[in-house]
């Protein structure tokens, strides 16, 4: 079934219900929304846009993503989103390697990324857009439960980026726990797109369509918390999915201009590790309005959830433990712990998280190897480990090996090592993550310099926003004579980790 459908019936039951909305200003109703996603869907078949090609969306958060991102679809064709704050040499791989046909962009981005790709751009805010939305609408194309509906990049341990092949039939299975597992869906909801569509938060625009949902774009185009607990109280009740650290910045913004979060009636939170003392200091400030979810790339949104009721209970006598993991497993999927032998764990074991289910990839994008390793005996792979209590409650004892989620992004550290390896005074370089308290984690770079050379941090700042994401940057420098290695040269990462750990206690 393709996906484009839940806005055709949200479009019949509902047409004159509000839809777009940027701030304040309704943008479209349902029926308006309708016609012009479809309408583009037609334009694009026209421009010879088949079934199962390729379009990419660069674009920051407006209301024309979700036309952008529904016309694909009315179309027949994958959506490709991409987040708008990637360096344009990594858009343009992510471009080359979907073989998107051609992409959406945001006007302030079109320079950057056409410099670097060959693929036809459309300014999302431009008259060309504008024409193709008012082609006569054209009905969705048919499409089956396992075709590719959405290409997720998603960082890997090679440090290049991986597509993660989301079918219609995924996006339908994590779309349908949400209102069962997570939080009610009723459509007098205003869906506030805070963090980027490209991710989490517009896989979950697709429920809140079905349901007719109001969907809100805050005109700042990203997270501002002032702006956020604004449009909440005149435009809620909002509900949005926020990485732990906006969620942190959203407590620490609302303390100090004394609101208690009018209007906002659920944030989901996710995508990181969320600090306890952190979602009970959110609890005790705004109330129970918190669900945790877990998921990745592979199996979006859906491996497990932490119920509202879970997260602001006190009265339980293991709350705190419980408050601890990411809850239980959603109901399309099943969750298991396993050993390095593949034997399944007892309860309170620590191992590979296993996921298996509705939600989970067919693979990755042209990469049969990769695809080999992560799935095996139809189990997903995680690359996490954790352990289940005897009640079924996850928690997280560790990520894969050597990811560092920041501000809710993922970032890999081998892609900056060899980013910076480029560098005529680099030596060897070696990428580790450092717990911080506005960012979840902040990246830290061990380098040693080359013979005779000095190592300037500005320097190597300057070469990083060169080539990759001003995110992804490393935010210290720290030189070493050498690194720590085992005794088959590799780097022993967990000493630098422990390193960090020291400097901190010492500074305390």
């Amino acid at each position: 079934m393709n996906t484009a459908l839940w806005l055709d019936r949200a479009a019949v039951s509902g047409g004159a219900r509000p839809a777009l909305l940027l701030g304040a200003r309704v943008v479209a109703d349902y029926a308006t929304f309708r016609a012009r996603a479809a309408g583009l869907g037609a334009a694009l078949a026209a421009r010879g846009i088949a079934p199962g090609d390729r379009v990419a969306i660069v674009m920051r958060n407006a209301p024309d993503y979700l036309v952008a991102l529904w016309g694909i679809w009315y179309a027949g064709a994958a959506a490709v989103p991409v987040n708008a704050k990637l360096h344009p040499r990594e858009v343009a791989f992510i471009l080359d390697n979907s073989g998107a046909r051609l992409a959406f962009v945001s006007d302030s981005l079109a320079d950057g990324i056409g410099a670097d790709s060959a693929v036809p751009l459309i300014d999302a805010g431009g008259d060309a857009f504008a024409a193709m939305c008012g082609t006569p609408p054209r009905d969705a194309e048919a499409r089956r439960a396992d075709d590719l509906a959405w290409l997720f990049y998603t960082s890997g341990t090679t440090g290049r980026p991986k597509g993660v092949r989301i079918t219609h039939g995924m996006i339908a299975a994590a779309s349908l726990c949400y209102p069962v597992d997570v939080t009610p869906v009723t459509g007098a909801e205003a869906a506030l797109y805070a963090a980027p569509m490209s991710h989490g938060a517009g896989l979950y625009a697709a429920i809140h369509v079905r349901m007719g949902a109001r969907h809100l774009c805050p005109p700042s185009g990203g997270f501002d918390p002032a702006e956020v607990l604004d449009l909440s109280a005149r435009l809620g009740p909002a509900t949005m999915f926020l990485a732990p650290t906006m969620l942190r910045r959203l407590t620490d913004a609302a303390k100090a201009a004394g609101s208690r979060g009018a209007g906002i009636e659920t944030i989901v939170y996710g995508g990181g590790p969320m600090y306890l003392s952190d979602i009970v200091e959110a609890v005790d400030w705004f109330g129970p309005r918190f669900v945790q979810i877990y998921g990745q790339g592979e199996c979006p949104m859906a491996i497990t959830a932490l119920g509202r009721s879970e997260v602001a209970d006190r009265t339980h006598p293991r709350w705190r433990e419980r408050l601890g993991s990411v809850g239980r497993a959603q109901s399309a999927v099943e969750v298991r712990i396993s050993g390095p032998d593949g034997a399944i764990l007892p309860p309170g074991t620590p191992g590979e998280i296993l996921v298996r289910g509705l939600p989970v990839m067919p693979g990755y994008w042209q990469a049969p190897e990769a695809t080999a390793k992560t799935l095996k005996d139809g189990w997903l792979h995680t690359g996490d480990v954790g352990l289940l209590d005897a009640d079924g409650y996850l928690t997280l004892v560790d990520r894969s090996k050597d990811m560092i989620i920041s501000g809710g992004s993922n970032i890999y550290p081998r892609e900056i090592e060899e980013v910076l390896l480029t560098h005529p005074a680099v030596h060897e370089a070696s990428v580790v993550g450092r717990p911080s308290a506005e960012w979840g984690e902040e990246v830290v770079a061990f380098v040693v310099p080359a013979p005779g050379a000095v190592i300037d941090p500005a320097a190597l700042d300057a070469h990083c926003l060169a080539e990759i994401a001003r995110f992804k940057r490393p935010k210290h420098y720290i030189t070493l004579g050498e690194l720590p290695k085992n005794a088959y040269g590799k780097v022993l990462k967990t000493d630098l980790r422990a390193r960090l750990a020291g400097e901190g206690r010492g500074a305390e």
